[in-house]
């Protein structure tokens, strides 16, 4: 069984669910109009990776149900 608490490694640029950030060379990025900034706080890039990891266990699980539809009909 896979660890929840492991990010999913996501395309090296892709916005995370839409949000103004993304992930590059392990560091999360805020990106503004203006340009991109490093975001440095624990606290904050830890509530990134916990949310990027409750995603993606939320994609494999939409995506696990899907194809158990498909199967059944």
């Amino acid at each position: 069984m896979s660890d929840p608490n492991i990010v999913t490694r996501r395309r090296a640029s892709a916005p995370l669910s839409g949000a103004p950030v993304v992930r590059r060379g392990g560091h999360w990025w805020l990106i503004t109009g203006a340009g991109s900034l490093l975001a440095t706080d624990p606290v904050f890039t830890g509530a990134l990776d916990r949310f990027a990891a409750a995603s993606a266990a939320a994609d494999r699980e939409v995506a696990r149900l899907r194809a158990e539809d498909d199967g059944a009909a």
